[in-house]
């Protein structure tokens, strides 16, 4: 990212702002991907090593922890996720559990990568 003006902890905030009014967006920050659905979910991934973070659910933000600086970022990565045609699959890091989301702007998503 260019500049100083972009604080990944901001569009955290953003998306889950978007998410709770139940509005799709996507936002691509270079490395970083956010999006929020219209069903209220918003999530932070890392297409490089599909490191995946829930950052709303069902319009109801959920804690992420971040740290940044001017120059690097920190994330609490709290699992996995792949892309398979119109399924949105995460695997949860801490309960092993895979879940397996259709709806999900899959496409939109893989282009932005």
């Amino acid at each position: 990212m260019e500049g100083k003006s972009f604080r990944l902890a901001d569009e955290g905030r953003y998306i889950q702002r978007r998410a709770g009014d139940y509005d799709s967006r996507i936002v691509a920050t270079g490395q970083l991907i956010l999006f929020s659905t219209k069903t209220g979910d918003a999530w932070l991934l890392d297409p490089a090593d599909q490191l995946a973070a829930r950052l709303a659910r069902e319009g109801e933000s959920e804690p992420i922890h971040i740290e940044e600086t001017d120059a690097t970022f920190a994330i609490g990565w709290k699992g996995h996720y792949r892309i398979e045609g119109p399924a949105f699959a995460y695997s949860d890091e801490d309960t092993g559990r895979v879940t397996i989301i259709l709806g999900y702007p899959t496409g939109e998503l893989t282009q932005a990568v």
